[in-house]
């Protein structure tokens, strides 16, 4: 798996698209769809009707770089996508991510509570 940079927005596509769109049409998808731009250095992740493929997109700052994995036995989970609905995606963290691209439910993936401790002195 690539390291991605700390910070980075992965940003999870909700509907799934047709997986003959290559760079250019998967870049149409962004900035028609999410809204986004496809040059921000965020990582767009997209999937294929069936549930088993995955499609993700970014620009490293020379040219976009594409990751395709499909899954042998078994689905991605996935958000379910409804007609109508007006969520178009999900942000991931890179755990999230991670467990995704093993094929693992990151849905059920939580964050512990955040420490608000402070130093006394």
């Amino acid at each position: 798996m690539i390291g991605w940079p700390t910070g980075m927005a992965i940003h999870l596509a909700v509907a799934p698209v047709d997986f003959r769109k290559a760079f250019d049409g998967l870049c149409i998808e962004i900035v028609e769809v999410l809204e986004r731009d496809p040059l921000s250095g965020e990582l767009f992740v997209f999937r294929n009707r069936a549930g088993d493929k995955l499609k993700a997109l970014y620009w490293d700052g020379q040219g976009f770089v594409m990751i395709y994995k499909r899954l042998e036995k078994g689905r991605f989970k996935w958000p379910h996508h409804a007609e109508g609905d007006t969520e178009e995606e999900f942000r991931l963290s890179r755990s999230q991510l991670q467990a995704l691209f093993e094929g693992i439910d990151w849905r059920r993936l939580e964050m512990p509570p955040r420490c608000l401790a402070t130093a006394t002195g």
